[in-house]
């Protein structure tokens, strides 16, 4: 019977929405906004601590809230003796905290509807909760102590292994990943050459020690940023400022990423042959980084459409005139604080391999030699608005959206503002980016049968 009440409650709640309801420009009865809020009531509010935490929010009334602390922890932070400590952190944000035991944190979640949630990359941690917004109090508390207060129990780290293990059996399973891995270890020389997976010889060694060594030095206040999305800005700025602020600082500065360059090669028997040929482009603050998303656009991100066609795309109109093998290549374009990688990627069958790669490669070349229409131009900024607008109409990608800009800028653009940043590139914009591209040193990673790769030096 409990249960039937909870889901008519539910319904309610559901169904309200089809009485008449003031406009969204106003609050809705009942519920509160934060006093200090100078803008309307639908827009990001963001608060920059004295501390350097970072507050942002946006107050939609949805039933539904999402609420995440952003951390400037990725694996680029590890050290050569703690590798691999950011993928057991990622395993262990359900275990025993100061403040909770892992029972009480998982069923104290799901007791009230909610679901924990971590994520990493190269450069951030990003821990999230879900819930209905009457719980918020309840799950920021499970937050906040996972966040800040982890004990890191040798026993209940020991019993991670085999999840390290099968993570990274399924990472060697995908061609893709594998790619990925071994050209950002053979582009850099230190930071972001560092995987986002454990290595093998680390499983099962890293230690206690090492981990509170590592949430010391980078869970910081002045590396975080606090975000939420169905929550009022005032209860997220008092959050902050009463548990967020335990470590002050900036904590450890990490080591400015060097771009080296350079080749893997990892041969399979696998017929379809994966290869990224990259240079290094430019950080994601830089005035030249919407450049290279546009010029990404230009060239083609691969098929939008399953099992469809993609021969509208300069890369596929270049690769289908000397091959009538099936065949996928794309623009790859990565952004991080202090760096970033531009080039091709393509999956070919092993005796096509060469010909797609040069053609994919001479296409970059062909813009870089000003073959740019007006009409290419257009049609690539059109999709990159199109594509960042309808990444943030669900609240997954506009939560990514807020707290990366919170984290990294301290501020949030709006989708105006981007949209008017996009349309700003100019055609010697793109055309200087593909310049720089073909200029740049090279770095090359492929899996697959490669008896007819081309070495680096070869394309």
């Amino acid at each position: 019977m409990k249960g039937l009440r909870g889901i008519s409650h539910l319904s309610r709640r559901a169904y309200a929405a089809k009485g008449s309801l003031p406009p969204l420009s106003e609050p809705l009865s009942g519920l509160k906004v934060s006093s200090d809020a100078f803008h309307t009531y639908q827009d990001v509010h963001v608060t920059k601590l004295p501390s350097g935490l970072v507050i942002a929010s946006l107050e939609n009334y949805s039933p539904a809230s999402r609420i995440g602390v952003l951390v400037r922890a990725g694996s680029r932070y590890e050290t050569l003796d703690s590798l691999g400590v950011t993928h057991l952190l990622r395993l262990a944000s359900g275990l025993t905290t100061k403040g909770a035991s892992a029972f009480r944190i998982c069923r104290g979640i799901e007791a009230v509807g909610g679901s924990l949630g971590v994520t990493s990359t190269r450069e951030t941690m990003l821990y999230t909760v879900d819930c209905l917004r009457d719980h918020i109090d309840t799950v920021m508390e499970y937050l906040i102590n996972v966040t800040t207060a982890p004990e890191f129990r040798p026993w209940e780290l020991s019993e991670l292994t085999p999840r390290l293990k099968l993570d990274n059996t399924i990472a060697r399973q995908s061609p893709q990943i594998g790619v990925l891995e071994n050209l950002h270890s053979v582009a850099y020389k230190n930071a972001l050459s560092n995987s986002l997976y454990c290595p093998d010889y680390m499983v099962g060694k890293i230690t206690t020690d090492q981990m509170h060594t590592f949430v010391q030095n980078n869970f910081t206040s002045g590396r975080m940023a606090l975000v939420g999305i169905g929550v009022d800005h005032a209860v997220l700025k008092q959050v902050g400022e009463q548990f967020l602020n335990i470590r002050s600082g900036t904590g450890t500065v990490g080591s400015k990423a060097v771009y080296h360059g350079g080749e893997m090669r990892n041969q399979t028997g696998d017929s379809l042959v994966h290869a990224a040929v990259v240079a290094e482009s430019t950080a994601a603050s830089s005035a030249e980084a919407m450049a290279f998303s546009v010029l990404q656009h230009v060239l083609g991100t691969g098929l939008r459409v399953k099992r469809g066609s993609n021969a509208i795309t300069k890369l596929d109109q270049a690769i289908s005139k000397v091959t009538a093998q099936p065949f996928d290549a794309s623009a790859f374009n990565t952004n991080y604080s202090d760096s970033g990688l531009f080039g091709v990627y393509t999956i070919s069958q092993a005796d096509a391999t060469r010909d797609v790669i040069k053609a994919a490669f001479g296409q970059v070349s062909a813009v870089a030699q000003g073959n740019l229409a007006a009409s290419d131009l257009s049609k690539a900024k059109t999709q990159l608005n199109s594509e960042y607008l309808m990444s943030i109409e669900n609240s997954e990608g506009l939560f990514e959206a807020i707290g990366t800009q919170a984290l990294t800028e301290g501020t949030y653009l709006s989708p105006e503002a981007i949209s008017q940043k996009i349309d700003a590139v100019s055609s010697a914009d793109v055309i200087n980016a593909a310049k720089k591209f073909m200029s740049g040193k090279k770095s090359m990673a492929s899996s697959g049968h490669l008896i007819n790769t081309p070495f680096l030096d070869e394309i």
